[in-house]
């Protein structure tokens, strides 16, 4: 399989040992799923991840009018409620009251955009690294998927991030696993849009080990955008991501003073 990293690295499970190339427990890894009006997919979604062993899944209804937690709940998802908006304060409340035995955690979206065949290539992985992240933008397809703005976005992202901190990444995607105990060492403090790109530089100065998988992605497989479906919501998250890392980068160079 390849990997993305700063550089293109062939990783080949086949030349290691037992030991070294034993995955994580499935029951161990903990499925976070923010959705707000996600009904026409939920279900597909949540199925799909029980379809690669995954049990541990858990949704988080941001504010639906419609029937995505009872669906996602008969799909056999636990269903926990965060009435008020933002992404990353559903991911946040995702992650409260979690059992002691998860040692991952696993982020993906609600709409059927992620192709999550990549899946057993991250549980591969997962005894290298601490953060795991799907690079929608490797293939064509994927780029096509995803609109100008965010494609720009994305890259604009990815290139700040390069400047300011030094790891060259290559997509905010949002299917991404990482350590329980690397998370709660982040401290994660973005309640908004702003919840992938804080991860992602906050993993770099914490020295975490970093891979990127090219995964597969597609467009929403039902409903509509929150964020990219209208240049206003794309604008604002944007806006969003770039102020969070300028007060991240900000708040670098103070440490770095002090």
């Amino acid at each position: 399989m390849t990997v993305l990293t700063n550089t293109l690295i062939s990783f080949d499970q086949r030349s290691l040992s037992p030991q070294e190339s034993r995955c994580p427990e499935l029951a161990h890894i903990l499925v976070l799923i923010p959705a707000r009006d996600e009904a026409e997919t939920i279900a597909n979604v949540v199925r799909s991840l029980q379809s690669y062993g995954l049990s541990q899944i858990r949704v988080i209804d941001n504010g639906s009018r419609d029937a995505t937690a009872a669906i996602a709940t008969a799909a056999g998802a636990d269903v926990i409620f965060e009435s008020r908006p933002g992404y990353g304060r559903a991911c946040w409340q995702g992650l409260q009251n979690v059992d002691e035995k998860i040692d991952w955690i696993l982020f993906c979206d609600a709409d059927g955009s992620d192709d999550l065949t990549r899946l057993p290539e991250f549980f591969a992985l997962a005894p290298h690294y601490d953060f795991i992240l799907g690079n929608r933008r490797a293939s064509p397809s994927g780029r096509r998927a995803l609109t100008h703005v965010q494609n720009f976005g994305n890259w604009l992202s990815t290139q700040l991030i390069a400047l300011g901190w030094g790891h060259q990444y290559h997509d905010l995607g949002p299917l991404r696993m990482i350590r329980r105990p690397a998370l709660e060492r982040i401290r994660m403090g973005d309640r908004g849009f702003g919840w992938t790109v804080e991860m992602q530089a906050r993993a770099v100065e914490l020295g975490l080990k970093i891979a990127e998988i090219p995964v597969g992605y597609r467009d929403r497989q039902g409903g509509k955008s929150k964020i990219s479906g209208t240049l206003k919501g794309s604008f604002q998250a944007g806006t969003i991501i770039l102020s969070t890392l300028g007060k991240l980068y900000w708040q670098r160079l103070m440490q770095r003073r002090n």
